[in-house]
């Protein structure tokens, strides 16, 4: 079975970088309140409205590939989707995610609601750690406005 991803707006994320800070203050407080993994981490999730029905298919290797300024540019992986109930009753799914961002080469991308389901095939490349097309690292302000510009 091929591994089929999930694809969602990082609204307030102005860079990876923001991503980062904004999980790092949420695993502090899961951890705090003793929502851990298995290493003793605090678990990071998003929760959203909709429960994927491919569920298998997504957690058979699956990333969450986040959109930040309209471009494609980091992925976390899938540890689990559980289903949770809101405060109002409302049925909700937390897709409980790696800590580890992972920088995808950009990929410009329109503004959708929700999630969306994303194909192997159609996923960006991860670009490694600072890396460049050419294997060279990049200072990361450079990085940042390149992949807003979909170049990386």
């Amino acid at each position: 079975m091929m591994a089929l991803h999930l694809i969602k707006l990082c609204v307030g994320a102005d860079s990876i970088e923001d991503l980062a800070v904004w999980q790092e203050g949420r695993e502090k407080v899961h951890r705090e309140a003793g929502r851990v993994d298995a290493q003793g981490r605090g678990e990071i999730w998003h929760t959203t409205r909709m429960f994927p029905r491919r569920r298998e298919e997504v957690l058979a290797g699956g990333s969450l590939y986040w959109v930040i300024k309209r471009v494609v540019q980091v992925r976390q992986r899938i540890l689990d989707l559980r289903p949770v109930a809101g405060d109002d009753g409302i049925e909700r799914c937390e897709i409980v995610l790696d800590h580890a961002l992972v920088p995808v080469r950009g990929q410009p991308r329109r503004p959708f609601q929700g999630w969306r389901y994303l194909k192997g095939e159609d996923a960006p490349a991860d670009l490694g750690a600072g890396a460049s097309r050419s294997g060279k690292a990049i200072p990361p302000a450079m990085a940042r406005e390149l992949s807003e510009l979909g170049l990386i």
